[in-house]
C-alpha cells in the first residue's frame, strides 16, 4: 500500500508514519531525509544534489524524483510506501503518479491530519526536550514528574527548539495551505483523500488511519 501523508509541522505526520513503519513493515520516505542520505551515501542522485546545494540552489523536481525512484527501487515490490513532505505541488503530483505507474505501483490513500491552528500553536510552541536523552515534554500537557529533573536519564538541562515559535509556526501554517491547496483538489478527484482530526489524542489518531486503510 502507498500512501502520502499531509499536515502542517506539528500536525503528529512524524508519529504517525513511524507507527505504520512499526505495524506494517511499511518505509517513511521523507524527501529531505532522503536527500540527506543520498548525499552521505554518495550516490549518483546524492552527488548531483550536493552540488546544487552548494551552489545554494534548491533542489529541483528531476532529482527529488529520481531519490525517490532509487528509494522505491531499493524497496522490493511488498513493501509500502509512505510520502511524507512529498508531493508538495501539482508537477510532483504528477511526477509521483509516473514514478508510480512504471513500478506498478498506485497510490491508495492521500490522509490529511486536520489541525486548529490555535491549538497548534500552543502545542509547538510549548515542546521542549531533555539536552541529554531527547526524551519530550510540554509546559502545558507533559512536564516531568520532578521538576527540572528527567523522568528518563535524571538529566537537569533542557533544550528547546529556536525555531519553535509563534511566528514561524504561523508562517509555517500558511506555507503548507499555500503550497498544499494546488494538490489536494487533484486527489479528492480521484476520491482517495480522507481527513483525520490531528488534533485528537494519538492513540485515536493512529485508529482513524488504520480504519482508512483497511476501508
Amino acid at each position: 500500500m502507498n500512501i502520502i501523508l499531509l499536515g502542517p509541522p506539528g500536525a503528529g505526520k512524524g508519529t504517525q508514519a513511524q507507527r505504520l513503519v512499526e505495524a506494517h513493515g511499511m518505509r517513511q520516505l521523507s524527501t529531505g531525509d532522503m536527500l540527506r542520505a543520498a548525499v552521505k551515501a554518495g550516490t549518483p542522485v546524492g552527488l548531483q544534489a550536493k552540488a546544487v546545494m552548494e551552489r545554494g540552489e534548491l533542489v529541483s523536481d528531476e532529482i527529488v524524483s529520481a531519490l525517490i525512484g532509487e528509494e522505491l527501487d531499493g524497496m522490493g515490490p511488498t513493501t509500502g510506501a509512505i510520502f511524507d513532505g512529498y508531493p508538495r505541488t501539482a508537477a510532483q503530483a504528477a511526477a509521483l503518479d509516473a514514478i508510480l505507474d512504471a513500478r506498478g505501483r498506485t497510490l491508495d490513500h492521500v490522509i490529511e491530519l486536520e489541525v486548529d491552528e490555535d491549538a497548534l500553536v500552543e502545542r509547538i510552541c510549548g515542546r521542549f526536550t531533555c539536552a541529554n536523552c531527547g526524551k519530550g515534554y510540554h509546559d502545558a500537557f507533559e512536564q516531568p514528574r520532578e521538576p527540572g529533573v528527567c523522568d528518563k536519564c535524571g538529566a537537569r538541562e533542557f533544550k528547546r527548539r529556536p525555531d519553535d515559535n509563534e511566528a514561524t509556526v504561523r508562517t509555517r501554517m500558511a506555507e503548507y495551505r499555500a503550497k498544499t491547496a494546488p494538490i489536494l483538489p487533484i486527489y479528492d478527484q480521484r476520491g482517495i483523500v480522507a481527513r483525520v482530526n490531528g488534533m485528537a489524542d494519538i492513540d485515536h489518531v493512529t485508529a482513524a488511519i488504520e480504519r482508512i486503510m483497511a476501508g
